[in-house]
């Protein structure tokens, strides 16, 4: 069965169609820059005017067309710029924070120093110390009062020996090994000290409570010499502490005594001094007395 016959595509009429209105554009251009062209070249003045106009008409297009360009051109910095921004502040973040950790470390380290400042300098004025060491660890196990020193018998430490810091009497040792002793803080209920009153002299006896703070009590009974604020220092009676050593600072009073607190602090300072006792005959009777714990 033969084929039916099918319209060749020359004779399409949208075929035609498409060609001839092509074919007239491309005409009615020429025409147009042709006549452009002439009249620029004849009248100068009137193709000024015509290309004024056009710039008139084209203008509004260009212009939205630039405001589209330049909004999605700030999008897009401004999503660049955000995730700069982010990326600084999370840098400047950590920087702040590793600036915080050495801010950190120079203040310890300038508080320690202080510390073995103060420590050298009690040692230089006092040529009877035996030993300077670190208090590298604390007890206080309501009523044991301990610290742990980091000097032992291999640095001449005995038991008995008074301990102190720069800002005050701590206690007494009461246990040695050759790197390190035990020492039985004037806080204490085991330590008693003699003592005196700084301001006027009278003659007290300074025992620890157990809870971080000193008993004081006047050997003269019936009368409260204690006003807030007074500082109890060692008397050098028994023969164990040397005297003029702080001990605590009155903050409140009983009604035959007062209640203080202790000047050096074992979980403040860093560095303690073991001295002999004020008098060599005391040593035994203090090793003697030691307290078990």
């Amino acid at each position: 069965m033969a084929a039916g016959a099918r319209p060749r595509p020359g004779w399409s009429r949208r075929a035609q169609y498409g060609l001839f209105f092509g074919f007239v554009v491309a005409v009615a251009a020429i025409i147009v820059g042709l006549v452009m062209l002439t009249l620029s070249l004849v009248a100068p003045k009137s193709y000024a005017t015509i290309r004024g106009a056009a710039l008139d008409v084209t203008a509004p297009i260009t212009g939205a067309l630039r405001e589209v360009v330049t909004t999605t051109t700030g999008i897009v910095s401004g999503a660049g710029d955000y995730w700069n921004a982010a990326q600084q502040n999370g840098e400047l973040k950590r920087q702040r924070a590793a600036m915080m950790r050495r801010m950190v470390e120079a203040k310890a380290i300038t508080l320690e120093n202080a510390e073995l400042k103060k420590a050298l300098a009690l040692r230089e004025r006092d040529r009877r110390t035996v030993a300077t060491g670190r208090i590298v660890g604390s007890s206080f196990d309501s009523p044991r009062r301990f610290a742990v020193l980091s000097i032992g018998s291999s640095d001449g430490v005995q038991v008995g020996m008074p301990v102190r810091a720069a800002d005050g009497l701590i206690g007494r040792v009461v246990e040695t090994g050759r790197l390190a002793s035990r020492v039985l803080l004037v806080t204490d209920r085991a330590n008693i000290v003699p003592a005196r009153l700084m301001r006027g002299g009278q003659p007290v006896i300074a025992t620890g409570r157990g809870d971080g703070t000193i008993d004081v009590r006047p050997l003269e009974v019936g009368k409260n010499p204690f006003i807030r604020g007074d500082l109890i220092i060692t008397s050098g009676t028994g023969g164990l502490y040397p005297p003029l050593v702080p001990i605590a600072k009155i903050i409140r009073l009983d009604d035959d005594g007062a209640i203080a607190l202790p000047l050096a602090d074992p979980g403040r300072v860093s560095f303690a001094l073991v001295e002999p006792p004020f008098e060599p005959a005391a040593l035994a009777e203090a090793a003697r007395g030691t307290v078990e714990p």
